[in-house]
Formats: structure tokens, C-alpha cells, sequence
């Protein structure tokens, strides 16, 4: 498995190219988390909740939460952040599922907008099989499985061949930042990073290029840091 990723990681990098002179990143949007929830939209199931404390956006969930960022994004971009699981003993601290969707939109919405009035989602995870969006999956099925899945808009969403990974060093670890960044250009080039490492590279032959980024999890108690939309 590790030789299968790595190959795949190789060949998709080699196809990664920076053209000189345009390494400099812009700042499009940031949240610091030190007010208010304006520039999200919550869809939770009962039993969870999702708040602003000490500078984090924390989720503490229950049975599926998927916390929009309101502004509609087009690429390129990159989105970083950090998260951080607890584990205290709590009733919701498994540590388990970092995911998130980016670039999505739902086909049969105003504009496209996921959450617009009357499209929006109960916070189940199989209500957004309708969406088209890429979507990691980082240690779900119990911090067993880390998966990248290009969702068609259809409710098909298939996992290719490296992009399924069990290995444990691309697991989660309780109270540890976690790094994350995505890189979305608009000729179908998406990586997914985590603490600077290469996780996902791929190069989609029918790009999705604009959408709406969402924090996704299920029963887990975690806190996210320092989000940041950037033009490179």
C-alpha cells in the first residue's frame, strides 16, 4: 500500500508544476474565530453543537456536522487551517474523521450553493451524495481509513486506486495540531497536505472549479484554528 501511494504521489507531483515567479500567496479571507458564527452555516444533527471559544471554531458533534464557509470560492486557491482532537473523556471525543469537502456545489441549487434556503442538509453524511465536490475523508471508519473521492453530483463518488490509505502515519493522534492545506487550480490540479506532507495529488480530467469549502465530521470533539483562503 505505502509503495502503491507513493508512486502515485510521485507521478501526480511530477505533474504539479510552478511556474517561476508566482509563489507569492494573496490573502482572500481569514476567521481568527473571535467573534461570531456570521460567516458559517451550521447543518447538525441533534445531539451536537458547534461554537466559538478561546480563538477556535469547536465542534463537538454526535451524529454528523458539516460546517459551511459562506463565501463561494473559485479557483485557484489554497485553504489552510489546523485541528486539533480531544479526547477527555467526553461522550463525543473519538478521535476520528478531519474530513471536508471543497469545491462543492449542489447541481440542483440556486447558483449551485449547497446550503441555500430550502437545499440545506440535516447533517446526515448521506444527504450530500447529491453534491459535486472533492472530499477527503481524513481517519474515518473509526481512524482506520484516510480516502479522497470526487463526488459527480450524481450520488456516485468512486474511490480510485491510491487514494484509499490504512497506514497508520496517515492516522489521527488526540490533542496534536494537525496542519491542513488544499490546493485547488482551475486545470483540475487539487492536493491535499497535512503537516506539509503530500497526502493526496491528483489531476482531474473535468475539473470542478468553483464551489464551497465545508468542515465534515462525525462524533468527535475537535477544534479548528487560523483558516485561511488564499490566491496563489
Amino acid at each position: 500500500m505505502l509503495r502503491r501511494h507513493a508512486l502515485s504521489a510521485a507521478f501526480a507531483l511530477a505533474a504539479w508544476v510552478h511556474l517561476p515567479g508566482c509563489s507569492a500567496e494573496t490573502e482572500l479571507h481569514r476567521d481568527e474565530f473571535s467573534g461570531a458564527l456570521s460567516r458559517w452555516v451550521v447543518e447538525q444533527m441533534p445531539g451536537g453543537t458547534v461554537t466559538v471559544r478561546e480563538g477556535a471554531l469547536e465542534i463537538e458533534d454526535a451524529e454528523g456536522c458539516t460546517v459551511w464557509f459562506r463565501e463561494k470560492l473559485t479557483a485557484p486557491f489554497v485553504i489552510t487551517y489546523e485541528t486539533t482532537f480531544l479526547a477527555a473523556g467526553g461522550p463525543h471525543d473519538r478521535v476520528s474523521d478531519m474530513n471536508c469537502f471543497w469545491l462543492a456545489a449542489d447541481p440542483g441549487a440556486p447558483d449551485g450553493c449547497p446550503f441555500a434556503p430550502g437545499h440545506g442538509r440535516s447533517g446526515r453524511f448521506a444527504d450530500y451524495d447529491s453534491l459535486r465536490t472533492y472530499y477527503v475523508g481524513y481517519g474515518g471508519n473509526e481512524n482506520s481509513t484516510t480516502r479522497f473521492r470526487r463526488y459527480g453530483g450524481d450520488g456516485s463518488k468512486p474511490l480510485l486506486a491510491g487514494h484509499d490509505l490504512s497506514d497508520k502515519k496517515f492516522m489521527l493522534e488526540a490533542h496534536k495540531p494537525y496542519q491542513v492545506r488544499i490546493e485547488a487550480h482551475p486545470d483540475g490540479r487539487v492536493r491535499y497536505l497535512r503537516d506539509g506532507e503530500v497526502v493526496f495529488a491528483w489531476r482531474d480530467p473535468a475539473p470542478l472549479t468553483s464551489g464551497w469549502f465545508g468542515f465534515r465530521t462525525v462524533k468527535s470533539h475537535q477544534r479548528i484554528r487560523n483558516f485561511r483562503v488564499l490566491q496563489p
